[in-house]
C-alpha cells in the first residue's frame, strides 16, 4: 500500500495548512480547514521521461494538435487541443458551456462526454433538441473519478470531457461533491491522468459571483488552458476567451451565437455587433477594437441626463466602471462639458465585455454627443485611447482596424494624431489630438 499525507485545506480561500487548526491563517475564515489526504506513490510514468533530454532532441512528430472540427474554438486553444492537456471552460449558468462542448464532442470522432448533471436519457434529449446525430460521441452519467478514469482507459477516448468537476467527487476525500478539498482532489487526480495517457481532458468549471473560477482559482493553477465563455444570456452573442494558455496566444478569441440549434460559428462579427442602416442617435458611436488578430466593430452608448439627486449616479454595461468614471471625469475637466452635474450611463451594444484602451475616445465622443445631444457623422468610426490630460494617444494595429472599418461601410474614422499617414479608397481619415478637437468637430460639424 502507498503511503499517505494528510494536509488541509480552506474551504474559502483554498489555503493549504500542514495541520488543523481553528482559524485559517490566510484568509482569517473560522472552521474552514478540511482534511485531505494525499497519496505518495511514485509516479507512474515511465523511467524515460525522469531522465532530462536536451530540447533539441525531443521529437513532437506524435504530437499533432485535434482539431475539433469548429474553427472559432480551435483559434483560441492556439490552433488544435494539445495531446495530454488539461483544459478549463467557465462561464456564467446558461452561457452555452455544455452546448458547447457537446457539440466538440460530436464533431471528434470517439469522444467520451461525461456528465454529473444530466442523465444520459437527458443528454439526448438535448442532442435531439440541438439536432445532433450522436453518432461519433460515447456518453457517461458518472460522478465518482475513479470510475470515470477506468472506463476511460478502457475505451481510450480522442477527448475526454467532463461536465462539470464541481460535480465529481474523489472517494478517497471525506467531503462532499462541489467542496474545495474535492475539486482539487479530482482535479489532481485528472490533470495526472492526462499527462500519463496523452489523452485530453476539456472539464467545465462554475464561477461565483465575482466571475472568478469556483474553488476558489484552485482549478486555474492546475490546469494548462483556461477559457471563458462570456456573453449576456438575454442576448445571441457568445465570445470565447484564453485567459491562460500554456501552448498558444492568449490574446485570441472566438465568436459564436446562440440559435435553437446550438452554437454557431460567426464569421463576420463586426457585422453582428454594429448595425449601418439604421442612422446614429446623440450618445451613439462606433468603435473598431482588436480581439488576438482580429478586428471587431462595436457600438458604445450613453446617456447623460441631468442628475435629480445631489450625487451623479455612474452606470457602466460591458466597459469597466472605474474606466467610464476615470474618463468622464478627463470629459469634465478637458471640455465645456460638466458631467458632474449628470449622471452617466454607459451600454456597449451586444452584451458583451472589452477591456481594450482604444475604445477610450469612442466613450468619450458618445459622451460628448449625449451631453451635447448632437450625433455623431453618419457612417463614423472613432478609435484611440485617452490620457488625463485629455490627449489622445496612439494605438497599435490602426491600418488592420482602418481596412475593418471600411469593409463594414464606414466612410469617416478618427483616429489618434500620428506621423504616418494612412490612406484607404473611399475613407476620410480624421486624426485627433486631443479631446478638445473632438469637441470642436462635433460641435461645428
Amino acid at each position: 500500500m502507498p503511503k499517505t499525507k494528510t494536509i488541509y485545506i480552506c474551504d474559502d480561500c483554498g489555503a493549504e495548512s500542514p495541520r488543523w487548526a481553528g482559524k485559517c491563517s490566510n484568509c482569517g475564515a473560522w472552521n474552514t480547514l478540511k482534511e485531505m489526504r494525499i497519496s505518495r506513490a511514485l509516479n507512474p510514468r515511465s523511467s524515460e521521461l525522469s531522465i532530462p533530454q536536451n530540447l533539441k532532441k525531443i521529437s513532437l512528430k506524435n504530437q499533432k494538435r485535434i482539431r475539433t472540427g469548429i474553427n472559432e474554438f480551435d483559434r483560441v486553444v492556439g490552433g488544435g487541443i494539445v495531446p495530454g492537456s488539461l483544459v478549463l471552460l467557465a462561464g456564467d449558468p446558461g452561457i452555452g458551456k455544455s452546448t458547447l462542448l457537446l457539440q466538440i464532442a460530436e464533431s471528434v470522432e470517439n469522444s467520451l462526454y461525461v456528465s454529473g448533471e444530466e442523465s444520459i436519457y437527458q443528454i439526448k434529449l438535448r442532442a435531439e433538441r440541438l439536432e445532433i446525430s450522436e453518432n461519433r460521441a460515447l456518453v457517461l452519467d458518472e460522478i465518482d473519478i475513479e470510475k470515470i478514469i477506468e472506463t476511460t482507459k478502457k475505451e481510450k477516448p480522442t477527448i475526454l470531457i467532463i461536465d462539470s468537476i464541481q460535480t465529481m467527487y474523489d472517494p478517497e476525500s471525506e467531503t462532499s461533491p462541489g467542496n474545495v478539498t474535492q475539486v482539487k482532489a479530482v482535479g489532481l487526480k485528472i490533470q495526472q491522468f492526462a499527462k500519463i495517457s496523452g489523452i485530453p481532458v476539456i472539464i467545465i468549471g462554475h464561477i461565483t459571483k465575482s466571475g472568478a473560477v469556483a474553488g476558489p482559482r484552485t482549478l486555474e493553477h492546475l490546469v494548462d488552458t483556461v477559457l471563458y465563455f462570456e456573453g449576456d444570456k438575454y442576448h445571441g452573442q457568445r465570445i470565447l476567451r484564453a485567459t491562460k494558455n500554456r501552448f498558444g496566444s492568449t490574446f485570441e478569441s472566438g465568436v459564436f451565437e446562440m440559435t435553437n440549434r446550438g452554437l454557431k460559428e460567426v464569421k463576420n462579427p463586426s457585422a453582428i455587433f454594429v448595425n449601418t442602416e439604421t442612422p446614429k442617435a446623440p450618445g451613439s458611436a462606433t468603435t473598431v477594437t482588436i480581439e488576438g488578430s482580429r478586428p471587431f466593430l462595436f457600438e458604445v452608448q450613453a446617456l447623460c441626463p441631468r442628475s435629480v439627486f445631489g450625487y451623479a449616479k455612474r452606470t457602466a454595461s460591458g466597459i469597466d466602471l472605474s474606466r467610464v468614471q476615470l474618463l468622464a471625469a478627463v470629459v469634465t475637466e478637458n471640455t465645456k462639458i460638466n458631467l458632474q452635474s449628470r449622471d452617466v450611463y454607459v451600454n456597449l451594444v451586444g452584451g458583451v465585455k472589452v477591456r481594450e484602451p482604444a475604445t477610450d475616445l469612442a466613450i468619450c465622443a458618445a459622451l460628448i454627443s449625449a451631453a451635447r445631444r448632437k450625433a455623431m457623422p453618419a457612417f463614423s468610426a472613432i478609435m484611440g485611447e485617452v490620457g488625463l490630460t485629455g490627449e489622445v494617444r496612439e494605438i497599435t494595429l490602426v491600418e488592420k482596424r482602418i481596412i475593418e472599418a471600411s469593409r463594414q461601410g464606414y466612410t469617416r474614422i478618427f483616429i489618434p494624431r500620428t506621423r504616418k499617414s494612412y490612406v484607404s479608397r473611399g475613407v476620410k481619415i480624421i486624426q485627433l489630438s486631443s479631446l478638445k478637437e473632438l469637441e470642436r468637430f462635433l460641435v461645428g460639424h
